[in-house]
């Protein structure tokens, strides 16, 4: 488990910094090493459903092996160098920030009425085309890659510091990027990807399930609907092709009063799916910052609970 006090201070610094583009973050890394192994196996006849397995394997171990000896061989040169080295790692594995600051970026277009800017800022967060999307439609993609996101990026990895501390949250940070590079149904990644996208998919299950928790407290503290949040997520929770997504975007739907998900457009392909929520309203542009609240205090509680198991542990 992850030391309380390192824990709180890679919060600290995520709360401050964010993910800044010039920071040489493991991520990147990572997804070097990803599209690195993704070239060498394509210029290959190996059997793609094998290569994407040996890709997941190399890159997971690779990962979770390196922070491993890295925290290790810090410790043993300097304790304190080995903390720094903790807890600058614990900080890149929290994308509370980072996902909080690309929301507004769009969320800011909205305001300014400017669509197209809108577009531009929103396909950087998503996968789905947003060329054609009119300004509601842009207003729940963002809510929803937000609720979606508060898991992948904050439940998730808190999780596993509290799991396994630093190596295992870098390994489930390595699952996570592989989903999301290679983690695709079409036809180039169906079979090199399938392995990293059902991996993300158990990575995910307990932190997804673990939201309805979090998430309802949180609409709580913020006179949501809560109880409205977990009866639409007791309704719509298998309303989506992943079997995670639709917790957190049906908590968020039911918090607000609106209706997510449908069909979508991905690379000019049509993806059909079943809609979350009831559409009590239309979304507008200060439901953004009501998800974003959700996501600052989910992140808060997360990590407060993690803090007060370590603090009972460690005091016996």
């Amino acid at each position: 488990m992850i030391p309380y006090f390192i824990l709180i201070l890679a919060y600290v610094l995520d709360l401050i910094f964010g993910d800044p583009y010039s920071f040489p973050h493991p991520v990147k890394f990572i997804g070097n090493m990803i599209t690195r192994l993704e070239k060498l196996f394509f210029a290959t006849s190996i059997n793609k459903l094998l290569s994407g397995l040996i890709t997941f394997l190399i890159v997971v171990v690779t990962t979770y092996c390196a922070t491993f000896l890295l925290i290790h061989f810090s410790y043993s040169l300097n304790s304190y160098l080995g903390i720094a080295v903790e807890i600058l790692l614990t900080y890149t594995v929290l994308s509370a920030k980072c996902l909080e600051v690309e929301a507004v970026k769009v969320q800011r277009e909205l305001r300014a009425k400017n669509l197209e800017n809108s577009r531009k800022s929103l396909s950087y967060i998503v996968g789905r085309d947003t060329k054609e999307l009119d300004f509601e439609q842009i207003i729940k993609a963002v809510i929803e890659t937000v609720a979606e996101n508060t898991v992948d990026g904050v439940i998730s990895p808190i999780f596993y510091l509290c799991l396994g501390s630093v190596p295992l949250a870098m390994a489930f940070k390595a699952i996570s990027t592989l989903d999301s590079m290679i983690g695709y149904r079409n036809e180039k990644y169906e079979e090199f990807g399938k392995v990293s996208a059902r991996a993300d998919d158990v990575a995910n299950f307990i932190p997804a399930r673990l939201s309805v928790i979090f998430f309802s407290i949180s609409a709580f503290l913020l006179r949501l609907d809560y109880k409205n949040a977990f009866l639409i997520c007791m309704r719509d929770r298998k309303n989506h092709l992943s079997p995670n997504c639709a917790y957190s975007e049906s908590l968020t739907a039911g918090a607000l009063g609106i209706q997510l998900g449908g069909s979508h457009y991905y690379g000019g392909r049509l993806v059909e799916k079943q809609k979350i929520g009831d559409n009590l309203r239309k979304a507008d542009v200060d439901d953004i910052t009501k998800t974003v609240n959700m996501l600052r205090i989910v992140t808060f509680l997360c990590i407060s609970v993690v803090c007060t198991i370590n603090i009972l542990i460690f005091s016996y």
